[in-house]
């Protein structure tokens, strides 16, 4: 409509510049014709046949001058509108970039400002306790810093939960009602903002039962904060090699704990599009709530399978979970995280840590150890955790063995596929425990079969 207006009004323009021009032809054409003429000597008649083709010559003469004329006026009149045109067209896109610009340049103020962790009342509110999501696909909440250093006692000693690579993980009570975990990241390191990084962008798009839920994060100057669901229980490691060593862990219970983990996996190297491979999957990374339900944490280290050459990434991962492939010659598959998750089965089973140390300089991993005595059903039972020892149905006990011995294979291709883990487990763990077991004695069987 705007551009319509712009035109006809250069057309009114030219029109008026057209009638004026026409009018000045004829005013200087009534000027250039003298109204007598100087005496001249009698001329001889002329037939009337020449004269008429005299006066004709006289007339195609004056409509030849006439007619460049107007065929220049013509040119100019499209011309001009044709600029006009052009003109008014880029006025007008120049003024929807200008806004376009306007617009992203606040949404990105925005943006930023949240990233920082400032109580904007767009992210976060106070009254509503201090959280509010953006409703956007992939997207994840974002905390205030001054309620998070409140909620943890300003991050003070007594609230620590554990200690990690690069900061301390801290209990935060947001309410009366809601009680949180807070991992602190402290310092810039190129390695701990992409670790940070990457456990943002992956937890914010998974949720899965077997997985730690993130519910927000915060961007403080040089401090950045994760914060997730409480596990009231701690970690596997904790439950296992800490002061309780292992009582509160029964024999079901345990492989419950080793169910949950290969259904975490699963998802991840199954459902997820594309596959993750977790990396980093040790006991300490193994949390469980106040029902004993596992869930796969800290995902620093995940990789994308496809996202980049697995083969160039940077060596990472805890001595004694770390698959001889990846620490030997880089190579990462998902069998990588089958060898974790083995030496993980056999923390349960045997109860012991997957490296220790032999003398000052020796150690010993738990792989090492185990193997020659998990396919001799005369030892095994021998050196299983003597808190579960005898406690289990032996057949199920060499059953798991086996699994584990499958897992923790030098070579990647002959360890099974995450999924077929999970289906060899389901059936040794009782149905009120997720699996499908159907308990019919409770007696525990103390006798060795041959």
């Amino acid at each position: 409509m705007k551009i319509f207006i712009g035109f006809l009004f250069v057309f009114i323009s030219d029109f008026k510049f057209t009638n004026a021009a026409s009018k000045s032809l004829i005013i200087m054409s009534a000027i250039s014709v003298p109204e007598s003429s100087p005496v001249a000597p009698p001329i001889p008649s002329v037939p009337s046949s020449v004269a008429d083709i005299s006066s004709g010559t006289e007339a195609s003469s004056k409509n030849h001058h006439m007619k460049p004329s107007k065929k220049l006026l013509i040119e100019l009149i499209t011309a001009s509108s044709v600029m006009g045109i052009i003109l008014l067209s880029f006025m007008y896109f120049w003024m929807c970039h200008r806004k376009k610009v306007y617009k992203s340049g606040k949404v990105g103020s925005k943006k930023l400002d949240s990233l920082r962790g400032l109580p904007l009342s767009s992210f976060i509110s106070r009254s509503s306790g201090a959280i509010k999501s953006n409703n956007e696909k992939g997207s994840v909440v974002v905390m205030d810093y001054n309620l998070l250093e409140s909620a943890t006692s300003n991050f003070g000693e007594s609230e620590i939960l554990g200690v990690g690579g690069f900061g301390c993980v801290y209990k935060a009570r947001l309410d009366d009602s809601l009680c949180v975990a807070v991992k602190r990241l402290d310092g810039g390191s190129q390695d701990a903002v992409k670790e940070f990084q990457t456990e943002v962008d992956l937890l914010s798009k998974i949720q899965h039962p077997n997985i730690i839920t993130l519910l927000g994060y915060c961007v403080h100057d040089e401090t950045k904060l994760l914060v997730y669901e409480l596990m009231h229980n701690g970690s596997l490691e904790t439950q296992l090699h800490g002061p309780s060593s292992g009582s509160n862990l029964t024999w079901h219970g345990r492989m419950k704990i080793a169910l949950d983990t290969a259904r975490g996996l699963e998802y991840l190297h199954e459902n997820c599009k594309p596959s993750v491979i977790h990396r980093d999957l040790k006991s300490s990374n193994i949390l469980l709530d106040s029902s004993y339900n596992a869930k796969l944490s800290d995902f620093g280290l995940a990789v994308m399978d496809g996202a980049q050459n697995k083969n160039n990434i940077k060596l990472s991962g805890t001595l004694g979970y770390v698959a001889p492939e990846y620490l030997l010659d880089g190579k990462l598959t998902d069998k990588s995280d089958v060898y974790a998750f083995g030496v993980v089965l056999l923390e349960l089973l045997l109860g012991r840590r997957p490296v220790e140390k032999l003398a000052e300089s020796q150690c010993q991993s738990i792989v090492t150890w185990a193997m020659p005595q998990l396919t001799d059903r005369s030892k095994l039972p021998n050196i299983v955790d003597p808190v579960i020892r005898y406690t289990m149905d032996l057949k199920h006990l060499y059953q798991v063995a086996a699994v584990a011995v499958l897992c923790v294979q030098p070579e990647p291709s002959y360890r099974p596929l995450i999924t077929d883990v999970l289906h060899s487990l389901i059936p040794l763990v009782p149905v009120e425990l997720g699996g499908t077991l159907r308990v019919v004695q409770t007696r525990p069987s103390v006798t060795n079969e041959p």
